[in-house]
């Protein structure tokens, strides 16, 4: 398979998951697999979805979790109005339950905020270095804060650290783009969606970006 530069795979952001890598990467795929080329013929090329690094890009993604995107961006709203636009740790801690509760949070949601505040200030988390960890490492990092997952992890190596081969299993809207792409007649599971990936890399953080794309709709025949 044609392969592009993956230095982005395991060092800092080079903002590598663009819109022009996006479409070189699936055209790279398309010219090895007849289905991903149907899918770009059916709806075209994702876009990218870059977000800053640092602290306030996870807080929003605790806002997010099991939320709608209409949701969360109300909340986001109200949090950054409740602590003038200074979404850090030290704006956070300073903050009562309460006050955080007022935007919209719920209480466990609350907690998963001050868990993650705490740990960059008392620098357990050092988001600033994150840049300069594998993808793995990265991992590792932010899952050792409550209320951070795989899938939370995941969404911050592609979106703010702009990695390229990064292949969320655990969301379900990949699951079921995949199954349309590859006209499956069950969503596979997370072990099979981890075996069908595999062919796509090093190209998988596009190629998720295409499985959401196609997510609503019909599957390829």
């Amino acid at each position: 398979m044609a392969t592009l530069d993956t230095r982005s795979l395991s060092g800092a952001n080079t903002n590598g998951l663009n819109d022009e890598f996006i479409r070189s990467s699936l055209d790279a795929l398309a010219r090895e697999h007849v289905r991903v080329q149907r899918a770009l013929d059916r709806v075209g090329y994702p876009e990218s979805r870059q977000r800053d690094q640092g602290f306030a890009t996870l807080a929003r993604i605790v806002v997010g979790q099991q939320v709608s995107v209409a949701a969360a961006a109300s909340i986001n709203r109200k949090l950054e109005a409740l602590l003038n636009h200074q979404v850090t740790a030290e704006a956070v801690l300073a903050a009562t339950d309460s006050d955080l509760r007022s935007v919209g949070l719920s209480r466990q949601k609350t907690s998963y905020l001050q868990c993650l505040a705490t740990a960059e200030a008392t620098g357990q988390l050092q988001v600033d270095l994150l840049p300069d960890r594998t993808d793995a490492e990265v991992v590792e990092a932010i899952t050792a804060i409550k209320g951070f997952g795989e899938w939370s992890a995941q969404m911050y190596l592609m979106f703010s650290l702009g990695r390229t081969d990064v292949w969320p299993v655990g969301d379900l809207a990949v699951r079921e783009g995949l199954r349309r792409i590859l006209g499956l007649e069950q969503r596979p599971t997370l072990g099979e969606c981890r075996r069908l990936g595999e062919p796509y890399s090093p190209h998988r953080s596009a190629f998720a970006l295409l499985c959401w794309r196609f997510c609503d709709a019909e599957p390829l025949q």
